[in-house]
């Protein structure tokens, strides 16, 4: 955190960091609405505001990932709001670790990332790689790669096997997961509907598959 601004109603609130910063010799301000307003660039900021340093996300490697229960893998997430759903359901089931595959057009850590996530990224573990279908070929001892798919091939989530902790792969709101991902992974999974629409959003996906898979007995 490099600096903050809050308004008179979010004192209490900002008083703590207030005091953090005072002690690192770094600018804090009490700011009227439309000073806060303008500082931030939106009316959408809850009285309280900070500038700080964009988070760095690490290289996957099999020595880097930590060994958890659960890992979600994006196979090229273009839209930054549901890369923030997901991240929110992802921390809200319990995942320790989000994966991003980092390919043209896949959506990044950004303000609208956050936002959407309402916290989410802070209870994940980041890592990014350039070749998504090795690093989880490579993650193939420690984790059990099921992609989330609607290829015939695919399976309800229900018949999932929990022997192995899970890397749960999610592809591209419309091209689905990139073939070389798919191969790489050892299953296929689908979310069971009433067969009215084909498919779910991504993101609501992800949340009902991340539900099934930690609350299946």
């Amino acid at each position: 955190m490099q600096r903050l601004f809050y308004v008179e109603e979010q004192r209490l609130l900002a008083g703590p960091y207030c005091a953090q910063l005072a002690k690192l010799r770094k600018p804090y301000r009490l700011l009227g609405p439309d000073e806060m307003n303008r500082a931030t660039g939106t009316t959408h900021h809850g009285g309280i505001a900070v500038v700080a340093d964009c988070r760095k996300i690490s290289p996957a490697t099999i020595e880097t990932i930590p060994r958890g229960k659960l890992l979600v893998a994006l196979d090229g997430i273009g839209n930054p709001h549901n890369l923030g759903a997901i991240a929110r359901a992802a921390a809200f089931f319990g995942a320790e670790t989000l994966l991003l595959h980092d390919v043209p057009g896949a959506a990044t850590l950004s303000d609208a990332a956050y936002r959407v996530a309402e916290g989410g990224f802070e209870f994940l573990q980041l890592f990014r790689t350039r070749d998504l279908a090795l690093t989880l070929s490579e993650l193939t001892p420690v984790y059990r790669s099921v992609a989330a798919s609607t290829d015939k091939e695919s399976k309800p989530i229900q018949d999932l096997p929990l022997d192995r902790p899970i890397a749960l792969v999610l592809g591209h709101e419309e091209t689905g997961i990139s073939e070389a991902v798919l191969k790489a992974c050892r299953r296929q999974v689908h979310v069971q509907g009433a067969g009215n629409i084909q498919s779910l959003n991504v993101a609501t996906a992800a949340a009902v598959l991340l539900a099934a898979i930690v609350n299946k007995k």
